[in-house]
């Protein structure tokens, strides 16, 4: 599962553009620094970690189902 901390995100969509699976939508309301954060689709998502790895600030992590 992914999960993305909304209040450290910048709304940089690097992790859109590089997620093969195009897991990710920005989404349409604002967190506190007044950016629209990308959105998972935990269906999609095929747990290659490029996300994780190219987020320059460390905002998203991914976790095991089990």
């Amino acid at each position: 599962m992914l999960y993305i901390n909304e209040e450290l995100c910048k709304g940089c969509y690097i992790c859109v553009d590089i997620c093969p699976m195009d897991v990710y939508t920005p989404s349409e309301t604002l967190n506190h620094k007044g950016v629209h954060i990308p959105i998972p689709d935990n269906e999609k998502c095929i747990k290659c970690n490029l996300c994780a790895l190219m987020c320059p600030d460390q905002v998203i992590s991914i976790e095991d189902d089990d």
